[in-house]
């Protein structure tokens, strides 16, 4: 059979995937949902592999912030390869953001400080509590994650709708009067429309199909609706090993009815023990017998960096192996731009080969004899994983 080319539809969404939230690399992920889920226990974990700070000059850490290694095998292996001094992994920056309770939007709890936490961050993981336990009580009297999911959902979606609804009404009549010309107006149509999307069809903006320039408009306002969405679920340690739990598949269903995301069932309780048999120096027993109980960290990490539509590529040398985070999509130049500006400024190329091919050919000799270490110019688009070495002028 020939393959189909690709419906339109997915070429949108593929836009829309690159276009909607923040162009900079230096995005992060909070940690959002109801009291007593298990949020704070579960930052506790990812804080114990907080990467140093030290590796990151100019950098304030704050205690409710952790900048967390994202496992990559890629990176191990080119430290096995070139045994450098120094070693500085891709890292995602998590923020553990203070539980939400219903009527945040209208001030209820730490409401509106809460609210603004969540905006200055990029994409979301809601915690979800699935576990019952009588020495943690939960805020609505019972747990029903999927109650939570759709109070979550809807303080974020009023918040939007009251931010929204305050630029229509107070812009209506100077754009009815001409004021601030065609400009002015697109943006006034444009938030007229979203505005209804969440109003009237009670869906989240990152639902939405908006056009490339709708995009570049909804960015200027980071609504918290727009950002991706990655759902844990946190079951306790025997449900987690069994792999069964009753709030499975009814999860499951909320998240598709609500327009669908990626859950991740994990137990935070299984988490502390596991990281807690590491510190101790016990796990590598445990694993031998246990081998199918596995840690979701790492899984949980990879897909958040992804949900930020994030990628690393590498430089490597004796001195250094260093994985340098950019924003899928980004050109040579820009990338560049990452290790300093003077490199994006005085671009001349990038000599890149894949870690495949250096893998496979074992050194850089090997690679170039192959002539598999490519000059890239100014319109390259990096690669995950690309190992780069960059020419520039000063």
């Amino acid at each position: 059979f020939e393959k189909m080319p690709p419906k339109k539809k997915t070429q949108e969404e593929a836009v829309r995937k690159v276009l909607l939230g923040r162009p900079s690399n230096n995005v992060k992920l909070g940690i959002v949902g109801m009291p007593n889920v298990g949020k704070s226990s579960f930052f506790n974990c990812l804080s114990k592999l907080n990467v140093p700070a030290e590796n990151f000059p100019f950098c304030t850490i704050n205690p409710n912030v952790a900048m967390v290694p994202v496992p990559d095998p890629r990176f191990k292996f080119l430290v096995g390869k070139y045994s450098p001094a120094s070693e500085v992994p891709p890292t995602i920056t998590i923020t553990d953001i203070a539980g939400l309770v219903k009527g945040a939007s209208e001030g209820a709890g730490l409401g509106n400080a809460f609210l603004s936490h969540i905006g200055a961050t990029d994409a979301l993981f809601m915690m979800l509590r699935a576990f019952e336990s009588s020495d943690i009580t939960h805020v609505e009297g019972d747990v029903n994650p999927v109650r939570d999911i759709q109070i979550i959902s809807e303080e974020l979606l009023l918040k939007d709708i009251e931010v929204i609804g305050k630029i229509v009404d107070r812009d209506r009549k100077n754009v009815e009067r001409g004021l601030g010309g065609r400009e002015k107006k697109l943006e006034f149509e444009c938030l007229e429309k979203v505005l209804h999307f969440m109003k009237e069809e009670r869906k989240q903006v990152r639902f939405g199909q908006w056009a490339p320039q709708e995009i570049e408009i909804l960015n200027r306002f980071q609504l918290l609706t727009a950002k991706e969405v990655v759902y844990l679920i946190n079951l306790s340690k025997r449900d987690y090993l069994r792999k069964a739990n009753k709030w499975l598949p009814k999860i499951s269903e909320a998240v598709n009815a609500a327009g669908g995301g990626q859950t991740i069932p994990f137990s935070v309780e299984f988490e502390q023990e596991w990281m807690d048999m590491d510190l101790g120096g016990t796990l590598e027993q445990y694993k031998k017998d246990n081998p199918t109980h596995k840690s979701m960290l790492p899984r949980i990490l990879k897909t958040g960096y992804q949900s930020l539509q994030l990628i690393h590529y590498f430089t490597a040398g004796a001195d250094e192996v260093k994985a340098w985070t950019i924003k899928d999509g980004w050109l040579a130049p820009q990338a560049a731009g990452v290790i300093h500006t003077d490199f994006e400024k005085g671009f001349i190329c990038a000599e890149v080969m894949t870690y495949e091919d250096l893998k496979e050919l074992e050194n850089e000799e090997a690679v170039k004899k192959a002539g598999k270490m490519r000059q890239q110019g100014k319109k390259y688009q990096v690669q995950d994983g690309d190992i780069i070495y960059f020419k520039f002028n000063n």
